[in-house]
């Protein structure tokens, strides 16, 4: 008994240990790329091993630009869609998340999330698709270090450019050469409305522009870009 003890204390504090080189391997990551920037992330990383199961010679369409070189019309459409408390929530937009469990109670079925950017992006950059236990509860701690570690615009200057918009489709400025044959720079709002009501289905979108619902999604972002407030 006294050895089962003693092998059951010795594994506990491995897998403590195995957590802290994670967390700090993640936090050393964050601090890097506050001023450098990422060149991929878990989830392009994912997507482009699903492609070349299919196809070995597979690539990803990806072009990293500045923040001034997106469109001030995609950053507001992004921001009406997706987050509209970024500029002042520290991660969490906690209304959102009870209007979320409320709707997903009602259908009987998720529906809605609540994930703020800095979720969203926290999700991106370090974590699978792969829905395991522990997953919120590390989207969580990644989003504060984010948060603290971070400023708004750098957060919304790296999402802008690794979020996924179409199959193989990452970062605005791949999206608007490849739905509109034109640069992140040059969106206009109808444009930039379509794309920010592209990005809960990318892929379904990609394939289906024309799909039922996404015209009425597009002019209700469209209204609400003109109060959207961006970093």
């Amino acid at each position: 008994m006294k050895f089962l003890w003693r092998w059951l204390w010795r594994s506990v504090l491995i897998l403590a240990a195995v957590v802290v080189l994670y967390q700090a391997w993640i936090f050393a990551h964050i601090w890097w790329w506050v001023d450098h920037n990422p060149a991929t992330s878990a989830f392009m990383n994912t997507r482009l091993a699903e492609m070349q199961e299919k196809n070995p010679d597979a690539e990803l369409r990806h072009k990293w630009v500045p923040y001034n070189r997106i469109s001030p019309h995609l950053k507001r459409a992004l921001i009406a869609s997706e987050d509209a408390k970024f500029v002042d929530h520290e991660g969490f937009d906690w209304e959102g998340i009870q209007k979320a469990y409320e709707k997903n109670l009602k259908k009987g079925k998720i529906v809605a999330g609540g994930s703020t950017i800095s979720q969203q992006l926290a999700k991106n950059l370090f974590l699978s698709s792969k829905k395991v236990f522990w997953r919120k509860g590390e989207e969580a701690l990644i989003t504060l270090m984010l948060e603290k570690m971070m400023s708004k615009r750098r957060i919304f200057e790296i999402y802008l450019n690794v979020i996924e918009w179409g199959n193989g489709v990452f970062g605005a400025e791949a999206a608007a050469r490849h739905y509109y044959k034109t640069s992140a720079a040059n969106l206009g709002p109808e444009q930039a409305a379509k794309l920010a009501a592209m990005v809960p289905n990318p892929r379904y979108y990609d394939k289906n522009r024309n799909a039922r619902g996404l015209a009425r999604k597009t002019a209700i972002i469209l209204a609400r870009m003109p109060a959207a407030e961006v970093p």
